[in-house]
């Protein structure tokens, strides 16, 4: 059986898509709430109906029975979920679904997940993705990072394709730092600055992006495919994303809406201390983190990158 853990808009669309295919799945949820009566949650995913075969519950003891768990909880929440139900998780795949760094302990969901749970079998499951797209049946392509054959199978639809890689932190930094520069493509767009100035963004975020996974071990080819191009793509040009939304508020100088989950702007903080203890240059990360901070204003912060020296690309 199947445990979707975490009934946001992104563990409601996974619960959705593999529930059509007629899977055994749970979605597990602190607060059911009318999702359970309504079979719609109608909070994070409106208009996606759960198929007959997803059962919704707050009953933590489903855990036991689960052969699989997507964990697709916030990023800075992982850690505390795992560690209070690690009695339940011994011994099973435990998927992480989200992206980012956890700011306590600078680490990426794997290492979260290994250090509460050491016998559990981890896979992390990243890429780009909206959860509505999901929902509706709408053909996607993610990575499942540290997974082997059975699980790649388990876990994917006609729709929703995954493809395998043994780069688990290549694939956790792609879509953790994908966030950021969906951010700072965000305030380009919301700065007026155009959408020249946003593809110079994405070309030299993505430099800055395969800088710093190269530096922890990643492999060039993983941060090249879905987990980190495709993904930056997808997120630096939609305003489905919500770190988009977010860097575009900034951008226009406007207040968020604060109960927005934005992955990108923990993680943003996270690596630009990384990149500062280790000596990696990330002036994009480290603008994104200073502007979140008030340390600079919006338009010191884009004469910096403006005036950065001149050299080969």
């Amino acid at each position: 059986m199947i445990v979707v853990a975490g009934a946001g808009a992104f563990g409601t669309a996974l619960a959705v898509a593999l529930g059509a295919e007629r899977r055994a799945v749970t979605l597990w949820a602190r607060d059911v709430g009318e999702m359970a009566e309504r079979r719609q949650n109608a909070r994070y995913l409106p208009g996606a109906d759960l198929p007959e075969t997803v059962t919704v519950t707050a009953d933590r003891d489903v855990f036991t029975r689960a052969e699989v768990v997507l964990l697709a909880v916030p990023m800075q929440v992982l850690g505390g979920f795992v560690e209070v139900n690690a009695a339940f998780f011994g011994g099973k795949w435990l998927v992480a679904c989200c992206k980012g760094m956890d700011m306590a302990t600078l680490q990426g969901p794997s290492a979260v997940i290994r250090a509460r749970c050491a016998d559990a079998q981890i896979a992390v499951l990243t890429g780009p993705s909206f959860a509505a797209d999901i929902a509706r049946g709408l053909p996607t392509a993610l990575t499942l990072a540290g997974a082997d054959e059975a699980l790649q199978a388990q876990l994917s639809t006609p729709s929703l394709r995954l493809y395998r890689s043994a780069d688990v932190v290549g694939a956790e930094l792609g879509g953790a730092l994908k966030n950021v520069m969906a951010i700072a493509a965000g305030v380009v767009m919301g700065a007026g600055l155009g959408d020249s100035a946003r593809a110079a963004l994405m070309t030299r975020g993505f430099a800055e992006m395969q800088r710093f996974a190269l530096a922890k071990g990643a492999r060039a080819e993983t941060l090249a495919g879905l987990s980190g191009l495709g993904d930056l793509i997808l997120t630096c040009t939609s305003a489905q994303s919500r770190n988009f939304r977010f860097g575009q508020a900034m951008g226009q100088e406007a207040e968020f809406d604060p109960t927005i989950t934005v992955e990108g702007a923990a993680t943003a903080v996270a690596v630009a201390k990384i990149a500062q203890r280790d000596g990696i240059e990330m002036p994009i990360t480290q603008m994104i983190a200073a502007l979140m901070a008030q340390e600079i204003t919006l338009r010191q912060a884009i004469q910096a990158l403006m005036s950065r020296p001149l050299k080969e690309e």
